[in-house]
């Protein structure tokens, strides 16, 4: 699997979506687990004040039971409770530049939004009627 090749792939895309040169926005620091299938690329930024995001990007392999891959990505940011997940199936025509793009773009946008599930007593439990 090319979870350390691909980690680098989005770190190469995050720099280059952000116009960073190697070492000029974020330190940044890599783990691989080879035998978990797990990959983790940690990303904090030099200057607080730059509105460049931190976070972590954990790639996890997966063999699917009809014996092809999945990539699951889950995208978190310094200081926020929202992740996102991001999954890369194989497929014949998967490019891996295109997906290590896709999701550098996504964690490069933030996290997102807060959503809250909306419960019967917050729609004050109101019945409209059909007319008709």
């Amino acid at each position: 699997m090319r979870l350390l090749s691909f980690l680098t792939d989005i770190e190469r895309a995050i720099r280059l979506e952000a116009n960073a040169g190697d070492a000029e926005v974020w330190n940044s620091a890599r783990i691989v687990n080879f035998p978990a299938g797990l990959a983790r690329l940690t990303l904090l930024a030099k200057d607080a004040d730059s509105g460049m995001p931190s976070g972590t990007v954990v790639v996890q392999h997966f063999r699917l039971a009809n014996g092809s891959f999945c990539l699951k990505a889950s995208l978190t940011w310094q200081d926020r409770e929202n992740a996102q997940i991001l999954s890369v199936y194989e497929i014949p025509t998967l490019n891996w530049k295109l997906e290590a793009s896709r999701i550098a773009s996504a964690w490069l946008s933030g996290p997102p939004a807060e959503s809250s599930p909306v419960s019967e007593l917050a729609m004050g439990n109101e019945r409209v009627a059909a007319v008709g």
